[in-house]
């Protein structure tokens, strides 16, 4: 798996993490970021790569910072 795969799939594991978190369906957080519920299943799964302004809309529907969702884990139990 090259690097941008990588990034990718970790990408999708914090959307998908913070998500759950905040114990949100993937349809309340597409409605909340205004883009489709397929859309975040595709980017949680590493399928699809958000543009900067969807990754913005999904940031602020979690409450966290672009840098929040594309930071590497602190632990590796993510």
């Amino acid at each position: 798996m090259n690097e941008y795969d990588h990034l990718r799939q970790q990408l999708g594991k914090r959307v998908k993490a913070r998500r759950r978190q905040q114990r949100l369906s993937q349809e309340t957080l597409a409605f909340q970021a205004e883009i489709d519920r397929t859309y975040v299943s595709q980017i949680e799964r590493g399928i699809s790569n958000p543009s900067l302004h969807v990754l913005c809309k999904i940031a602020e529907a979690l409450l966290v910072s672009v840098t929040d969702l594309l930071s590497e884990p602190e632990s590796a139990t993510e």
